[in-house]
C-alpha cells in the first residue's frame, strides 16, 4: 500500500522530451521542427514515447528559435519549462519500444542517468540537480550535463541520422499498426471496400472511415501491414505493397506503384513509383518518377518526372554531405533528403544521398549538387540565394491553398532559418 509520502511524490513527476547536441545529424528536416517531431512508421518519435505513459504530464525542450512554433502546435504543453519537483528527461531521438515505461519507470528513489554508449537515453532529476537544469533549458543537452550522477546502462536505441529512420520505417509501421489497432478503438471499414479491389492477406489490412478505393487497386499485405487512414483516396489501378501507411485525406494517384516500407503522412498527393520513403504532411509527388529510400519534409513539391537514385552503380556505401561534415551512411540504398518548402522542377534528377535544404527551388540541366544549402535558387554551381521575401510570399500562397494561415510563427521561422544557414551558403559560394 502506498503511504502519503510516496503518493505525494508520484503526483509531482513529469516527463520532458529533450533535444541533444546531435540534432544536426537530422538536417535538413530539423531546421523547422524538433527532432522528436520526425515521423517514423505511422507516428512521430514523440508519440511513441508518450503512449507508454498514459496521461502523464509532460513538457517539451527544443532550440529557442523553435519554441514559439512548438508552443503553437502544442498549446497545452509547457515548452522549455519544468514546473514539477521531479522530472524524467527522455531523449527525443529515442526509438521507443512498447514497454518503455517498464524500462524507464516514471519514478525513481535516486537521481540517475541512463546511457547507451555515449548517448544519454534518459535522466531522472530532482532537487538541486533539477533546479540546475531548469535554469539551463535554453541549452542543448549533452552527456556533460549529468556529471556525477549514478549511471545505468540501458539497451535502448536512438536514431543517429535521418537515414536510420528510413531504414527502420517498415518495422515501425507494423509496430504502430499493432498498437493503433489494439488501442485506438478505430473501426476497420475493410468490409466496405468494393469487390473490384484485389486484397492480398486482408487480415493485415486496415481501412479507415470514409476511405475511397477505386476499381483495379491492389492492396498486397503479404510482406507487411497496410494502414489506410480516414478520408484517404486511392485512384484506380494503384498498387500498394505493405508495410505501408497512407495518411488522413491523402491521395494516391492512378497507376501509382507504392512499394513496401513507405509512409505517406496526412494531406499528401503521391503518384509514380515510391519505395521505402517517408513523406511528412502536405507534400506532393503527383506525377511519374521514382523516389526511393528518401525522406521528404512538409510542403515539398516534386515536379513531373523528378527522379532520385538510391543505389550507386558500384554498390558501395553511400556518403552523405551535411552542413558541417561528410558521413558514410553505411547503407547501399539512400536517396533524397529534402527540407520543408523545397521544390523541384520537371525532369529533375537527384543523385544518391542528396541533401536539399529548407526552402530551395531546384531546377536546371543535369544533377544538382549532392548538398544544396537552404534558400538556394537553382541547385548547381551557378546557383543564387533564394530571396527571403519571395520565399515567404510563395509559402503564404502554398499554405492558403490548404486553408492554413501563414502567421507570425511561420514568418519568424523563415527569418531564423535564413540567418542560421547564411554561413553555409556563403561557404559554398552562394
Amino acid at each position: 500500500m502506498l503511504n502519503f509520502k510516496t503518493l505525494f511524490r508520484e503526483i509531482y513527476v513529469q516527463i520532458c522530451i529533450f533535444e541533444d547536441i546531435n540534432y544536426t545529424n537530422f538536417e535538413p528536416l530539423v531546421f523547422s521542427r524538433p527532432v522528436y517531431d520526425l515521423v517514423c512508421g505511422i507516428t512521430s518519435l514523440k508519440e511513441k514515447i508518450l503512449r507508454s505513459y498514459d496521461d502523464v504530464k509532460y513538457s517539451l525542450h527544443c532550440r529557442p528559435y523553435l519554441a514559439d512554433l512548438v508552443k503553437k502546435e502544442n498549446s497545452k504543453v509547457s515548452v522549455n519549462k519544468i514546473e514539477d519537483e521531479q522530472c524524467l528527461f527522455i531523449n527525443g531521438r529515442l526509438i521507443a519500444p512498447q514497454n518503455l515505461s517498464e524500462l524507464l519507470p516514471l519514478h525513481s528513489v535516486e537521481d540517475k542517468v541512463y546511457v547507451n554508449g555515449e548517448t544519454v537515453i534518459a535522466a531522472y532529476l530532482s532537487g538541486k540537480n533539477l533546479e540546475y537544469k531548469k535554469n539551463h533549458l535554453n541549452d542543448l543537452f549533452s552527456v556533460n550535463d549529468f556529471d556525477g550522477l549514478p549511471v545505468k546502462i540501458l539497451d535502448l536505441k536512438c536514431a543517429n541520422y535521418l537515414w536510420d529512420l528510413i531504414n527502420i520505417n517498415g518495422e515501425q509501421i507494423s509496430k504502430d499498426y499493432e498498437y493503433l489497432i489494439n488501442n485506438s478503438g478505430k473501426h476497420n471499414f475493410l468490409d466496405k471496400v468494393d469487390a473490384s479491389v484485389h486484397l492480398i492477406n486482408k487480415e493485415k489490412i486496415f481501412v479507415g472511415k470514409d476511405v475511397t478505393i477505386k476499381p483495379g487497386v491492389v492492396l498486397d499485405a503479404s510482406a507487411g501491414h497496410i494502414f489506410i487512414d480516414d478520408n484517404a483516396f486511392i485512384y484506380p489501378n494503384a498498387v500498394l505493397e505493405g508495410p505501408i501507411y497512407i495518411g488522413k485525406s491523402s491521395l494516391v494517384k492512378s497507376g501509382a506503384t507504392i512499394y513496401k516500407n513507405v509512409t505517406i503522412s496526412k494531406i499528401c498527393k503521391v503518384g509514380g513509383e515510391v519505395e521505402q520513403s517517408i513523406f511528412m504532411p502536405y507534400s506532393n509527388k503527383q506525377h511519374s518518377g521514382f523516389i526511393g529510400h528518401s525522406y521528404l519534409g512538409s510542403w515539398v513539391n516534386l515536379g513531373a518526372d523528378t527522379n532520385c537514385s538510391d543505389l550507386k552503380n558500384n554498390y558501395s556505401s553511400i556518403r552523405v554531405k551535411l552542413s558541417s561534415k561528410e558521413v558514410d551512411s553505411g547503407s547501399r540504398f539512400l536517396g533524397l533528403m529534402i527540407g520543408d518548402h523545397s521544390k523541384s522542377a520537371i525532369n529533375t534528377m537527384f543523385n544518391t544521398g542528396s541533401v536539399i535544404g529548407f526552402s530551395c527551388n531546384i531546377f536546371g540541366a543535369g544533377f544538382p549538387e549532392k548538398y544544396v544549402p537552404s534558400f538556394t535558387w537553382g541547385g548547381d554551381k551557378s546557383s543564387t540565394v533564394y530571396d527571403l521575401q519571395k520565399a515567404v510570399e510563395t509559402a503564404k500562397v502554398v499554405l492558403s491553398r490548404r486553408k492554413i494561415n501563414f502567421d507570425n510563427e511561420e514568418k519568424n521561422l523563415f527569418h531564423s532559418i535564413f540567418e542560421l544557414t547564411k554561413n553555409d551558403r556563403e561557404k559554398r559560394g552562394i
